[in-house]
Formats: structure tokens, C-alpha cells, sequence
């Protein structure tokens, strides 16, 4: 005779369970998810630089209280809480749910207003202007907070090979080069 554990929970009183030495390892030995910051910032669209400005600390630190097997302090949490605007259950509960409707509507607002917004920088014509202007006023509308957006950042476009990078637009001092002169 075989020995059977028995489940009290979803299967009913009496489901049988496989014997202990049968079933399958438990995920013990993957780490734990404390927090869900990095993946509620990915879903706003915020960078870990702007994230960095305004907790005040580093971008590696950033990434470090990233992580989320990190056990952040209340006051990290309350922080990001700040940071992202977001509800603190959002940063923490059901970290296989998805984000809560307000949360997640906001998120993409936000994504939008950020595209509005490079396209009212990057357009040419009166026409398109206008029409990114319109779109930004009526984002504006309806979330207020999102005039204080930016748009997204040009940073690591690809240069033609005519183009020199900001370095090449520094002078160099000789002190660089020390005695190669002599």
C-alpha cells in the first residue's frame, strides 16, 4: 500500500495527491519575487534615468532595487510609489496579475503622450504640427498630469557615417597626451 497525502485545499477534502517522493521539485531554488517595479516602470515607458532622477540615487542602484528578489525597505517602496505614481499594491500584490485598470490605462496614456509629443517635435509641416499639437491638448484633456510629459528620448539614434558624434565636437587637451613629444 501506497502512501497518499491529501489535499485540503482547491481538489475537495479527499483528492488524493501523488506520494511526496513522486511529485515534482517545488520551485525552491528559483528566486523569489518580492516587488514588481522594474515591470511597472517598463510598462509606463519610464527610463531608469528619469527613475534615478527622481529618487535621487544612481542608475545602478536603480537597477539594483530593481531586481525583483531585492528586499526593498518600506521607505524604497513608498519612493517608487512616488516616482511611478502608482497605487503600492501595484508594486507588490499578485505579481502574476497585471496591473490594475487605472494603473495600466494611465501606462498607455502615457505612451501615447510621449509619441504625441516626439511627433509635435519632429514634424515639419503646419499640417502635421497642428495635428500633433491637437493630439497632445486633447491627451492634456484627459489626464492633466501628462503636460508634464516629455517626449521620448532620441538618444542612440544611428549616425550616418557624415555625422560626428559629441565627443568628436570636444577639444582635447594636450595634457591628455602627456611627453609624447619628447
Amino acid at each position: 500500500m501506497s502512501t497518499v497525502d491529501y489535499n485540503f485545499g482547491l481538489g475537495g477534502l479527499n483528492a488524493p495527491q501523488p506520494p511526496l517522493a513522486t511529485r515534482p521539485q517545488q520551485a525552491a531554488t528559483a528566486p523569489r519575487r518580492l516587488h514588481r517595479v522594474a515591470e511597472v516602470r517598463e510598462q509606463q515607458g519610464t527610463s531608469v534615468r528619469s527613475v534615478a532622477r527622481r529618487l535621487n540615487i544612481t542608475m545602478q542602484e536603480v537597477r539594483d532595487q530593481e531586481d525583483p528578489a531585492n528586499d526593498l525597505t518600506m521607505s524604497q517602496l513608498l519612493a517608487w510609489q512616488h516616482a511611478l505614481e502608482v497605487p503600492l499594491a501595484d508594486l507588490l500584490v499578485d505579481t502574476q496579475g497585471p496591473l490594475s485598470l487605472p494603473v495600466d490605462m494611465r501606462a498607455q496614456l502615457l505612451r501615447v503622450m510621449k509619441t504625441a509629443k516626439a511627433l509635435a517635435e519632429a514634424s515639419h509641416s503646419p499640417g502635421s504640427q497642428r495635428l500633433a499639437t491637437m493630439l497632445v491638448g486633447q491627451l492634456i484633456d484627459l489626464m492633466p498630469e501628462l503636460a508634464e510629459v516629455s517626449a521620448w528620448h532620441s538618444v542612440g539614434q544611428r549616425r550616418t557615417q557624415d555625422e560626428l558624434g559629441r565627443i568628436a565636437e570636444q577639444s582635447i587637451p594636450d595634457s591628455v597626451f602627456g611627453d609624447l613629444g619628447s
